[in-house]
């Protein structure tokens, strides 16, 4: 990596950004796990794995992470990798973290969905915006709309019908529909408020 990308890598202005994004992105998955809900791409599958393994979610969001890394380091170079893991690493170890030290006495399950959903989709935004992703299906968005033009949030919005397929299994009806309000208020925040030149090219990496 040139001595310009590494500076690049490292600045304060990048760095602040994401860390913007990861405190959101964990305060979200704290929301609605707090509800029992669950969100969508992989960290909504994650997190319904986490309710049906002795698995944790941090560890299952990393783990189901690493293969989109390759690819994120493949298609958008390593400046955009190795933000992406630094960013999919803080939150596999901060969201655990934070759901012992943060409880609701009470939240109900819409609340959770709408403040849930528009702080994840903040959190993506902030992330994007600094050449980076919140890791998995996120960084497959992102090269669809750099290579087909097809907005993020449409397509992540498309990816997470299949979470919420299986979800319907697990889920009650009430919680599903709520997840799915979570969802769709994510997606259409960052569909609505994020454009694919508001990123860094991949000539930047």
């Amino acid at each position: 990596m040139s001595r310009s990308s590494f500076k690049h890598l490292i600045s304060f202005y990048d760095l602040q950004g994401l860390c913007f994004g990861i405190l959101l992105a964990c305060l979200a998955m704290v929301l609605l796990k707090g509800a029992g809900l669950v969100t969508g791409q992989t960290a909504g599958l994650a997190l319904l794995l986490s309710y049906l393994t002795p698995l944790d979610f941090g560890l299952l969001f990393f783990l189901l992470t690493l293969p989109f890394l390759l690819m994120g380091w493949t298609m958008r170079g390593a400046v955009f990798a190795m933000r992406t893991a630094f960013a999919v690493i803080s939150i596999s170890v901060l969201v655990p973290f934070f759901s012992k030290h943060i409880e609701f006495a009470s939240i109900h399950p819409l609340s959770a969905a709408i403040f849930g959903g528009v702080t994840a989709g903040m959190a993506v935004i902030a992330m994007f915006r600094h050449n980076a992703s919140a890791g998995g299906m996120t960084v497959l968005a992102l090269l669809i709309e750099q290579r087909m033009g097809i907005k993020t949030g449409w397509t992540q919005l498309s990816l997470d019908f299949f979470i919420f397929a299986w979800s319907a299994s697990i889920l009650s009806p009430e919680n599903l529909i709520y997840s799915l309000i979570g969802a769709i208020t994510m997606n259409l925040m960052i569909a609505w408020n994020f454009r694919i030149e508001q990123s860094a090219p991949k000539s930047a990496a």
